[in-house]
């Protein structure tokens, strides 16, 4: 990191991972081609989950290249008058696969608690009933930094 006076301690870039509404994941093709999409994410146990479609870009790349970066970005506020911009983020570096069964379920869950918390019951039939129409992945995570510029 160039500026190491704004990175932020391994707590704070875990408490912007808690904390983050979307990442974006990085990927690559084996032509190397690269590729970046949001994504909805839960952090849990030192891993990253999230879900997707049964195929597409982000499948076929994860395939050929395991290895991904995953960008959250937390608070930003934009100051004008200073030609500068408050900010705080995350970038991960780790090896992205799938899981299955009681993984794939308790990720599922994690998602529903982050993003319909006041849905759990509702959120746990709609994992039972839909839940082999989706894939889900994780990230476990090799390295992490954070910055900020407060």
């Amino acid at each position: 990191m160039r500026r190491v006076d704004r990175a932020l301690s391994e707590a704070e870039a875990k408490g912007i991972l808690m904390g983050g509404e979307y990442g974006i994941l990085s990927t690559a093709s084996k032509d190397g081609q690269p590729y970046g999409v949001p994504f909805s994410y839960s952090y849990m146990g030192e891993n990253i989950y999230f879900h997707c479609a049964r195929e597409g870009h982000v499948i076929d790349n994860a395939r050929e290249n395991d290895r991904v970066s995953f960008c959250v970005v937390g608070k930003t506020q934009v100051l004008p008058e200073k030609f500068s911009t408050k900010y705080e983020s995350v970038v991960v570096s780790g090896i992205v696969s799938e899981v299955s069964g009681e993984e794939k379920q308790k990720g599922l869950l994690e998602l529903v608690k982050k993003y319909s918390g006041g849905y759990i019951k509702e959120g746990q039939k709609y994992i039972e009933n839909d839940g082999d129409k989706t894939k889900v992945y994780k990230i476990v995570i090799e390295s992490m930094t954070g910055k900020a510029r407060k």
